[in-house]
């Protein structure tokens, strides 16, 4: 069980695989984010793994990883806690634009455990996109599909002329303040 290094597998001919590291009970709720993923209509074959934690098992038959995406329920703080800890298991160029946060349950603020400044200061510490995303509603759930799909098949090379850390520097808004102000 090593560190997750974007490039230690070959990429496969016209396939893009997203890791999604999930912690708790929003199991069916991820799993139909992903059903959601994998009935877009692209012209690549699309793969999403899903795992509690990592590191990941050191397995040959496991294909390259092209996107991460860090799941944080809002509405637990074990969960901000568990990506944390799952962090340490990524490999620093990663974070070139291929890692994104999830924080879900955004719709519910009155059952906040964690503030969403929280998550956010943890997006700006690794440099990386920060959606928020109620997923037990299936038009935003649909919605977060397209929007990784899209940026799993950037990341994944499958987009002429826009690399992931193009992406990057496109998903940054002028509005955000640096984390130094949060």
């Amino acid at each position: 069980m090593s560190v997750l290094r974007p490039l230690d597998k070959l990429p496969g001919l016209n396939t893009a695989t997203v890791l999604v590291e999930l912690v708790g009970s929003e199991d069916t709720l991820l799993q139909q984010l992903a059903d959601s993923m994998l009935k877009e209509d692209c012209a690549s074959e699309l793969r999403v793994h899903l795992a509690k934690a990592l590191p990941l098992p050191s397995n040959v038959n496991r294909p390259r990883i092209d996107l991460i995406v860090f799941v944080i329920n809002l509405h637990s703080k074990y969960s901000l806690q568990h990506v944390e800890e799952s962090l340490h298991h990524v490999d620093a160029s990663f974070f070139l634009g291929r890692v994104c946060f999830l924080g879900t349950g955004a719709g519910q603020e009155h059952h906040y455990s964690l503030h969403r400044n929280t998550v956010l200061k943890l997006a700006h510490t690794y440099r990386s996109p920060l959606f928020f995303c109620d997923l037990e509603v299936e038009d935003f759930r649909a919605t977060m599909a397209q929007r990784l799909v899209r940026m799993l098949l950037i990341c994944a090379g499958h987009v002429r002329g826009v690399s992931a850390l193009n992406l990057l520097s496109l998903l940054r808004t002028s509005e955000t303040p640096p984390p130094e102000e949060l």
